[in-house]
C-alpha cells in the first residue's frame, strides 16, 4: 500500500519502519528529518496516499493536520489515527471523511520497536479488513472493538489499568523497602503470581533501580487521564480509582517529572512517606 504516515516521533518512527520492512510505500511528515523518504509537508505526504495515518501526541495537533489531509488525500483512501486523543474528537473525524478508523496503540516505545503492539479499532468492519496488512506489520494484537471512537474508549480502559498499576507497584516498592525486606525478591515472587503483569515483567527492575528513561512519559499519561475522566463522564460513570490516579500523576508532573517514565510515580509515592527514616 502506498501510506503517507504524519508524526515520526518516539512511536510513529519505528512503526512507520515496520510498515517499510512489510513491503509498504511510505512517505512521512514530521518536524525533523528522518531515515526514509519524507514529505515537506502533510499535502505532499497525503496526495498519492491509499492509506494515510497520524501518530500524533493529541487532540490539536490531530485536529490540525486533518484539514490538510482531507483537502489533499485521494478520496477514496483510508484514514487510520494511531494517536490517542477523545472519542468525541474521532467521532467528528470520522463525520468528516467517510473511511476512518481511530487504532490507538498500547505498548510503549519497546511495543512499537519490536513491532508487538496492541491495537483496540473503532471503525467499521470492512475498514478494518482493508487495515488489517497494516496492522499485522506494527502489532500483535488488534481487535475491532465497536463504531468509530470506540478504539478510544477502549484506550482509556488500558491507560486507567496501566496508571493503576503503576501506582500499586510503586506503593508495593515503598512497603518493602521501608520495611527492610529484599525488595527485588519480593517483586520476583510477585511477578509469578496471582499479581503478575507486564509491568512488573518489564519494569520492576528499572523501577527498583530509580531509572526513569521514558518509554511513555509522564506529560503524555496525565494528557491520557484527563481523557479518561472525560470518558466517564461522557459514559455517565463513576471511576473513583482513575480520578485518584489522575492525581497522582498530575503531582508528579507538578513535581517537575514530566519528561520521565510513567513508572516514576513511584517517586511521587516515596514522596508521601518522606521522613526522617529516608535520612537513616
Amino acid at each position: 500500500m502506498r501510506i503517507g504516515f504524519i508524526g515520526l516521533g518516539i512511536m510513529g518512527l519505528p512503526m512507520a519502519e515496520h510498515l517499510v520492512r512489510a513491503g509498504h510505500e511510505v512517505v512521512g511528515h514530521d518536524v525533523v528529518d528522518r531515515p526514509f523518504r519524507t514529505a515537506a509537508s502533510v499535502a505532499e505526504a497525503v496526495r498519492e496516499a491509499e492509506v494515510v495515518i497520524t501518530m500524533l501526541p493529541a487532540d490539536p495537533q490531530v485536529e490540525a493536520v486533518f484539514p490538510e489531509i482531507t483537502a489533499n488525500a485521494p478520496q477514496d483512501a483510508l484514514y487510520i489515527d494511531f494517536s490517542t486523543i477523545t472519542p468525541q474528537t474521532s467521532r467528528r473525524l470520522a463525520e468528516q471523511w467517510k473511511r476512518t478508523l481511530d487504532a490507538p496503540v498500547s505498548g510503549g516505545e519497546k511495543g512499537a520497536v519490536d513491532g508487538v503492539l496492541s491495537l483496540m479499532v473503532g471503525g467499521s468492519e470492512a475498514d478494518f479488513e482493508a487495515a488489517r496488512p497494516i496492522f499485522e506489520a506494527v502489532g500483535k494484537t488488534f481487535r475491532l472493538v465497536g463504531g468509530p471512537g470506540s478504539g478510544q474508549f477502549v484506550k482509556a480502559a488500558n491507560q486507567l489499568v496501566v496508571g493503576g498499576t503503576y501506582a500499586l507497584v510503586a506503593e508495593a516498592i515503598v512497603l518493602m523497602e521501608a520495611a527492610g525486606v529484599d525488595a527485588a525478591a519480593g517483586l520476583d515472587v510477585l511477578a509469578g503470581g496471582l499479581a503478575a503483569s507486564r509491568i512488573l515483567d518489564l519494569k520492576r527492575e528499572s523501577m527498583l533501580a530509580r531509572s526513569f528513561q521514558p518509554g511513555f512519559r509522564i506529560d503524555l499519561h496525565h494528557k491520557d487521564m484527563g481523557i479518561i475522566l472525560d470518558a466517564a463522564r461522557t459514559a455517565e460513570v463513576a471511576l473513583p480509582m482513575s480520578a485518584l490516579t489522575a492525581q497522582l500523576v498530575a503531582a508528579a508532573r507538578a513535581q517537575g517529572h514530566g519528561s520521565l517514565d510513567h513508572s516514576a510515580l513511584l517517586l511521587v509515592v516515596e514522596g508521601l512517606s518522606a521522613d526522617e527514616r529516608v535520612s537513616r
